[in-house]
């Protein structure tokens, strides 16, 4: 999977910054299926039988998996894994990493590497108008003009930042000091592992969906993160899946 989206401009006079508006998620690697949670469950009641669940076709226990997400019986859903590489801007992964339980990580490091000048503008499809009070507010569409502005004072702030990091690095500034001028709309990577539990809970608060009992109100950036993990997950586990969003999409 290509990590340089369509949206992005470069200039020779700002050490070659580029702009993006979008995020990348891909799937590196993964174990997990509707029949991990069968096995899970049904060691309680068959002991070692429930082993036999590993060949069984898991549409014949949709039923159980149902019951299970309904009544949040949660850790048959821990019994499986999913690592992501994600792509996404550094104040992205400080309100990602806010969710600990289940999940563990592994950020590209501006101490052992000189990173990047890849740095996030919104695009025309992002709300830039906040209106309301914490609690009751809702985003609205900004004019052109604003989106202009916001596109122009970012990028420059973006450049002087870069160039600051730059000069400091070819003064022989340590590479864990030069960062500190760089902003969080810069883009990192990481790895980020999860089981099906972890993942449904940070969906319930990460993400806005028609069939969720609890609202949720994320930053859109963190948003499009979640939507790509959840289409992956969606695919190895729809039994699993289908479940979360007929019961409300609340983490069991």
């Amino acid at each position: 999977m290509s990590h340089t989206p369509a949206e992005s401009t470069e200039s020779p006079d700002s050490a070659a910054a580029s702009f993006r508006s979008e995020v990348t998620v891909e799937l590196v690697k993964h174990s997990a299926a509707d029949s991990d949670v069968l096995w899970a469950a049904r060691v309680s009641t068959a002991g070692e039988q429930s082993l036999e669940e590993l060949q069984k076709d898991p549409e014949r226990s949709k039923g159980l998996i149902n019951y299970l997400m309904r009544d949040r019986h949660g850790s048959p859903f821990e019994h499986n894994s999913m690592t992501f590489f994600i792509s996404a801007p550094i104040f992205v992964f400080r309100e990602f990493m806010r969710h600990r339980v289940g999940w563990s990580y592994n950020e590209e490091s501006g101490r052992y590497r000189q990173l990047e000048p890849v740095f996030y503008v919104p695009g025309q499809s992002r709300k830039l108008i906040q209106q309301g009070r914490p609690g009751k507010y809702v985003f609205v569409e900004g004019t052109p003009e604003q989106h202009e502005l916001t596109s122009r004072v970012m990028e420059d702030s973006y450049r002087r930042a870069y160039e600051a990091y730059q000069e400091m690095l070819a003064a022989g500034v340590a590479r864990e000091v030069a960062r500190s001028v760089l902003p969080v709309g810069l883009f990192s990577s990481m790895y980020a592992t999860c089981n099906a539990r972890s993942l449904m809970h940070f969906l319930g608060l990460r993400t806005q969906h028609e069939q969720a009992k609890v609202p949720s109100f994320p930053q859109r950036e963190i948003e499009m993160v979640g939507e790509q993990m959840e289409a992956h997950w969606a695919e190895l586990m729809p039994l699993t899946y289908g479940a979360f969003n007929a019961n409300g999409r609340i983490a069991p």
